[in-house]
């Protein structure tokens, strides 16, 4: 196999070689691109200038487009404006009111960087609140953030103080009676529940834990179910004095402009947005209700002082701009309507195609169709890491790059038949190795979970 270079440099410039985990190289096959030098669009172009078509969409962070015209120069006018100042600047006051505007749970918003110093404040200020120290998180949500109270939950537990580690507690999502259990395990020690309102399971209205969505048609008319479990958990912590987190970071902006609380009815005390809040600048959030919001405020004389997130750069003018004009882009193009009839597209396109392939039970799309995602299994009915590597492997020489799929408004017609010709040509190599060896297919290692405790 071929030495990769650049490869080589990032991994000794960078622990990890790269400022994620989710972007390094042992998330992708052997094939994928070492680097890439720019986005148009819903395509992105390596160093030799090979186009792919992108479902990374940089990690869900941009639902428009890359470069888009009218979000750059909205962010460049207020980088000609000066873009970070001694004292609040216009757009601060701005995009903080238009956050109030749009999300109804809202009173108060502090604007940060990145998800996790974003959940992490949130926890902050669950804890400065209640008086209490412990965590109630969603054992199904993969991330939240890499400060020491959700890593210490994970398996990646090295460098986390056990005491910190002990805080953290896990439930199941869609499943009351885990939270239930934990309450009352630990009676008035939860500070805060967190957890995403949906990933591709929604909150069931019954207790079957079956996916609201449906394998394949997803609609939104469970906005309306009644009793659904996020107003369980809602009622839960009502009851027993817990602040109610929801991190929107991923469902925020794309399920509704309002967010996914919107659809499921609920009424978080405190939310978190970030992603595609600004179409790929770096733009997040902690919001919520003003009598926990203001814990970390200045005004009220001789309060004891909740001190909240204080970064230089959290509200930089361009990324405030960015966000500002991508609402106004959102809803001027109904960006969020389009994902979703794309979604369900897609969905059916790649559900089809797998029986049409014989593959109907090792590929499936599923999940809300503003998001989907797509699981592969081996003839076991177990999910198989080799073979994901191999689809994706596959897709990348069709010049598709599908790591997992996000949206934006930039996927079309002509990127969907181009996913349809890829998958055309990847779905019979699937079938072949399900039928035989993987390993006569598959070049270079199988991707790896994240979230391992050995490298």
């Amino acid at each position: 196999m071929r030495k990769k270079k650049l490869q080589e440099r990032l991994l000794k410039a960078i622990p990890g070689g790269a400022h994620t985990y989710s972007r390094g190289y042992d998330q992708f096959p052997y094939n994928a691109p070492e680097v890439l030098q720019k986005g148009k669009g819903s395509y992105v172009y390596d160093n030799n200038d090979n186009k792919y078509l992108d479902y990374g969409m940089a990690l869900r962070a941009v639902n428009i487009g890359y470069s888009e015209k009218i979000i750059n120069e909205a962010a460049i006018k207020q980088i000609k404006l000066g873009n970070n100042l001694t004292r609040p600047s216009n757009i601060e006051l701005e995009a903080a009111e238009l956050v109030i505007k749009e999300i109804d749970s809202v009173d108060m918003v502090k604007f940060t960087k990145n998800g996790s110093t974003a959940v992490s404040a949130a926890v902050k200020l669950a804890r400065s609140y209640t008086g209490r120290d412990m965590i109630a998180r969603c054992s199904q949500h993969p991330f939240f953030s890499y400060d020491d109270w959700f890593i210490g939950s994970t398996d990646v537990k090295r460098g986390i103080p056990k005491n910190i580690q002990k805080l953290t507690k896990n439930f199941s999502y869609n499943d009351i009676g885990s939270l239930e259990k934990l309450i009352k395990l630990y009676p008035k020690k939860i500070a805060c529940v967190v957890l995403e309102p949906a990933t591709h399971i929604c909150p069931s209205t019954n207790k079957s834990k079956k996916d609201c969505c449906g394998k394949v048609k997803c609609d939104r008319s469970f906005r309306f179910s009644k009793n659904n479990y996020l107003m369980q958990v809602q009622k839960l912590c009502k009851k027993h004095g817990i602040v109610f987190i929801l991190d929107e970071m991923i469902t925020g902006f794309r399920w509704h402009m309002k967010g996914a609380q919107y659809l499921y009815g609920v009424d978080p005390d405190l939310s978190t947005f970030g992603k595609a809040m600004a179409n790929g600048f770096s733009v997040s959030c902690v919001a919520g209700k003003r009598k926990i919001m203001e814990l970390g405020s200045i005004e009220k004389l001789g309060q004891e002082r909740t001190f909240l997130l204080s970064t230089t750069h959290g509200a930089e003018m361009c990324g405030l701009g960015a966000f500002v004009e991508t609402v106004k882009f959102m809803k001027d193009n109904s960006v969020i309507e389009h994902m979703w009839k794309y979604g369900y597209a897609l969905k059916k396109l790649m559900n089809n195609l797998a029986n049409e392939f014989n593959l109907g039970k090792n590929i499936i799309v599923e999940g809300p169709s503003c998001s989907p995602i797509y699981t592969i299994r081996d003839n076991s009915g177990n999910i198989s890491l080799p073979l994901r590597t191999l689809f994706s492997q596959e897709m990348i020489k069709n010049r598709v790059l599908m790591p997992w799929i996000t949206l934006c408004y930039r996927h079309g017609p002509k990127e969907l038949k181009k996913t349809e010709k890829a998958l055309k040509k990847v779905l019979p190599i699937i079938k072949n190795a399900l039928d035989g060896d993987i390993k006569n297919y598959l070049v270079g290692d199988s991707i790896k979970p994240v979230f391992r405790k050995h490298n």
